[in-house]
């Protein structure tokens, strides 16, 4: 073990005054200077909400049974009809299985309670705010996230106002139809409520979710992000986590559209690497299915592969590019599947499935569930390296960066 150095002392000597002294000189009487291993330490992620798929949860907080982070402000952007406002209602009922309690802020009056309910929403439990206004709309967050410090009570609040694009503000209501020049009002509205939320809920479990449009930036000649947000920046800049849906198909039964494949892409993340994106499905009858892409990323990293009825014989011959394609295609396809359950201290256990039946396997055996999940995360979490270590051989650069300004 290396010697610590007598500089090494002095340095943390005055790093300990120092934050001792900052602390007695603030006015509040709060505590402002930490060290980051303090368990008071504000930027410290105190818990995670489920987005209702574990591998978009996965990929936000790059850890095990992540999610949107709590003290945190997270936007959920779109087009219409990609799975937003789906999103925030899974994070309340995600939040009501934990204990605590959910908080819908709806500015535009078009919430389906038989449909929460179906996802897992306790409506008679869920404090429902209807506003018409972004004043309104902070107006109601600082009273609850005053109320919750006041009763200084540890359960988990989290807020989701639906949306900030339908939101107006008093002036506009008050004004004609035909009159114009409030779009810059509001920008400047939200950008003031933002620095004052910020600091708010970092200190409380309050997990705050804002859903937004996307919308065309004018005079978009073809490169770069053709999309933008309204409400102005200030919302992009003070939050978190900022995930953008896309629908990319649709799911059918004959002719029947049953649902849509939705994709998840994390335009921006303090909690984790950003840029990442996985796909999954949404049910009109049942929300976000969460282990849907489990067998699709499975097969892709060959976890499970085609269940085999004989082993192949003769000479192992190296394949080409051409085949491993092939390859992965007829996994895609084949409904007999099957993968080696090893667990310590038992023999390797070969397990066949029909593919319809992968959900149901996975209810009915926690250790499967938890044996496929524990490969998923292994394969999907980065690891950090230090600066010292050679970049990949095959880095590219995308010149284009679509998204980075999202």
């Amino acid at each position: 073990m290396a010697k610590k150095s007598e500089s090494d002392d002095v340095r943390d000597n005055l790093a300990d005054t120092l934050m001792e002294s900052l602390n007695k000189e603030n006015k509040d009487g709060g505590k402002i200077a930490f060290f980051l291993n303090d368990e008071e330490d504000p930027s410290q992620i105190v818990d995670w909400v489920s987005t209702g798929n574990s591998m978009v949860d996965l990929d936000i907080a790059n850890r095990p049974h992540g999610g949107v982070p709590v003290g945190r402000i997270t936007e959920l952007t779109g087009l219409e009809a990609s799975g937003k406002s789906l999103m925030g209602a899974h994070l309340l009922a995600e939040t009501q299985k934990k204990g605590g309690v959910a908080v819908f802020i709806d500015t535009e009056s078009s919430v389906s309670p038989d449909f929460l309910q179906a996802i897992g929403v306790d409506i008679t439990k869920m404090l429902y705010v209807s506003v018409n206004t972004v004043e309104e709309i902070f107006d109601t967050i600082e009273s609850i996230v005053t109320k919750v410090r006041k009763a200084n009570n540890n359960r988990l609040v989290t807020i989701l106002v639906d949306s900030v694009a339908a939101a107006s503000t008093s002036k506009e209501i008050a004004s004609d139809h035909g009159q114009d020049g409030y779009a810059t009002g509001k920008a400047i509205i939200i950008s003031k409520a933002m620095r004052k939320i910020t600091e708010m809920i970092a200190r409380q479990r309050v997990c705050l979710v804002f859903t937004n449009q996307l919308r065309q930036k004018l005079g978009f000649v073809g490169f770069g992000d053709p999309w933008t947000t309204s409400g102005g920046k200030a919302l992009a800049f003070h939050a978190s986590l900022r995930i953008r849906l896309q629908a990319v198909g649709q799911i059918k039964v004959g002719e029947n559209v049953v649902g849509i494949k939705t994709k998840a892409k994390i335009i921006k993340n303090r909690m984790g690497p950003p840029m990442r994106s996985t796909e999954f499905n949404i049910f009109f009858d049942r929300g976000i299915d969460n282990f849907g892409n489990w067998l699709e990323l499975l097969t892709e990293y060959d976890i499970i592969t085609p269940a085999k009825t004989e082993k192949a014989g003769g000479e192992v011959k190296k394949k080409s590019k051409k085949e491993i394609e092939e390859e992965k295609e007829a996994n895609k396809k084949a409904k007999s599947l099957q993968f080696i359950l090893e667990v310590a201290g038992k023999e390797p256990e070969v397990v066949k499935f029909e593919k319809r039946d992968f959900p149901k396997m996975l209810t009915e055996r926690p250790d499967v569930k938890e044996y496929l999940y524990q490969k998923l995360c292994d394969a999907r979490v980065m690891k950090y390296h230090t600066t010292g270590e050679n970049l990949e051989d095959d880095i590219e650069v995308d010149a284009d960066g679509a998204g980075m300004d999202e």
